[in-house]
């Protein structure tokens, strides 16, 4: 938290200065919602239940609302995620092509299921819907890169790597 005045739960000065600059190019203030939820991951590393408190206050919404948001998209994170976030695909093109394997070898060697956290908090998984990539498949993504064309040992190999 770069600002002395960001809450655990809140945003920084800065933040808020940007999301009033953002706010007079949307319709509603409901409309915020997206860019006020990246803003409270950036500054936080996730969005807590304050933190969804707090922006339903903010934009005049309700707490349903904002947790429906943060609940839908899977880039949203409503507990603290891991070091390395890997997403595994698991729609159609990445099913029929082996993610399922992938995701249980991968399960398997972190000792954690869907959306846990292994003990250390080096690593979540998650399985979720496309990640636009089909002609890749299975892909996955481990923070913001991505990995195509997958097997379980190519991701093997790819979490050796890693620091």
């Amino acid at each position: 938290m770069s600002d002395s005045t960001s809450t655990r739960a809140g945003l920084s000065d800065a933040a808020l200065a940007e999301l009033e600059k953002l706010g007079k190019r949307y319709p509603t203030r409901e409309a915020l919602l997206l860019p006020a939820l990246w803003m409270v991951q950036q500054e936080h590393g996730w969005i807590s239940q304050e933190s969804m408190l707090y922006l339903a206050e903010l934009l005049d919404v309700s707490p349903v609302r904002v947790y429906g948001v943060v609940s839908f998209y899977h880039m949203f994170h409503d507990r603290p995620p891991g070091r390395y976030n890997i997403q595994v695909c698991h729609t159609l093109s990445c099913s029929l092509r082996g993610a399922e394997a992938i995701l249980s070898r991968l399960q398997e060697r972190l000792g954690i299921g869907h959306h846990e956290v292994t003990a250390d908090g080096r690593f979540m998984v998650t399985r979720v819907e496309c990640l636009g990539a089909c002609e890749h498949a299975p892909v996955c993504q481990i923070n913001e890169d991505f990995e195509f064309d997958l097997t379980p040992e190519k991701l093997e190999a790819k979490l050796e790597q890693l620091p």
